[in-house]
């Protein structure tokens, strides 16, 4: 599942970003916050990091939405 996950988000990538209107943007950021809950969740023997992985995907996904 996880593996799916990651081949569509690559696949879609270039078509999320807010630049692509509000409809786009909300999928995007849906899709980015779901994959920072699925790294957390791959991590969540360790807490601190599941975490730290989690928010660094996140801003990292949603500031790259926000920039293209």
């Amino acid at each position: 599942m996880r593996l799916a996950w990651l081949t569509w988000l690559i696949d879609e990538w270039d078509e999320l970003g807010y630049s692509n209107g509000m409809l786009r943007g909300a999928i995007g950021t849906v899709a980015v916050l779901l994959t920072a809950a699925i790294a957390a969740l791959s991590l969540r023997r360790f807490g601190a990091a599941a975490l730290t992985v989690a928010g660094v995907v996140a801003v990292a996904g949603v500031g790259w939405l926000s920039t293209h």
